[in-house]
């Protein structure tokens, strides 16, 4: 278990790891604390937003909608490979996932397959959302997937885990599918490497 990097620990890691990222609004104080704690921090989440155009992405998770308010996540992946952070503390990303799942990323090893929703992810992850419209057709850029990439290492080395405490949405959460359009396996092999 892990606490929380401060908001201006997580900014310093994104930008050390070589990110370009942009800062939105009260991103250092908004979030959903209210509902629950954050922390401690256990993994890192990737998700596709089923969004196009950057500014409105940008806008969505940082504001939310009428079913889900903001923010959706901490920060948020655009097709030029930006971060933009979008919040600090509980963000409404992750939802009831398996308790299996958080056993084998506390362990780091191989994940079993997600058939509950038992468990608290938004208290125990960090999430970045990724422009992305999510019909597996949508392309992927290689600045996003470089970016997407580098934010998860950013995170990893900071708190000493290692690429097996990064997951995808889908295998958190039952009937979940993103990210869609490459393989967690693949972009778990590239930040590996980079954390080597």
């Amino acid at each position: 278990m892990a606490t929380p990097m401060s908001a201006d620990r997580f900014l310093e890691a994104l930008r050390d790891e070589g990110l370009r990222v942009v800062e939105v609004g009260d991103w250092r104080t908004h979030n959903r604390n209210h509902k629950g704690p954050w922390g401690g921090v256990h993994g890192v989440m990737v998700h596709h937003t089923v969004t196009s155009g950057a500014e409105e992405t940008v806008r969505i998770c940082y504001d939310g909608h009428p079913d889900l308010p903001g923010p959706l996540c901490h920060g948020v992946i655009t097709k030029d490979g930006t971060v933009h952070l979008v919040g600090h503390g509980r963000a409404n990303h992750a939802g009831l996932g398996d308790g299996d799942v958080l056993r084998a990323v506390i362990a780091e090893r191989r994940l079993p397959p997600d058939n509950e929703a038992d468990t608290d992810g938004n208290r125990v992850y960090y999430g970045f959302e990724c422009e992305n419209l999510g019909d597996g057709k949508d392309p992927w850029p290689d600045a996003q997937l470089e970016a997407i990439e580098k934010a998860a290492a950013a995170v990893c080395r900071v708190h000493g885990w290692n690429e097996r405490s990064v997951l995808g949405h889908l295998e958190w959460q039952p009937g979940k599918v993103d990210p869609r359009g490459f393989t967690m396996d693949s972009l778990r092999e590239r930040i590996g490497k980079r954390l080597r």
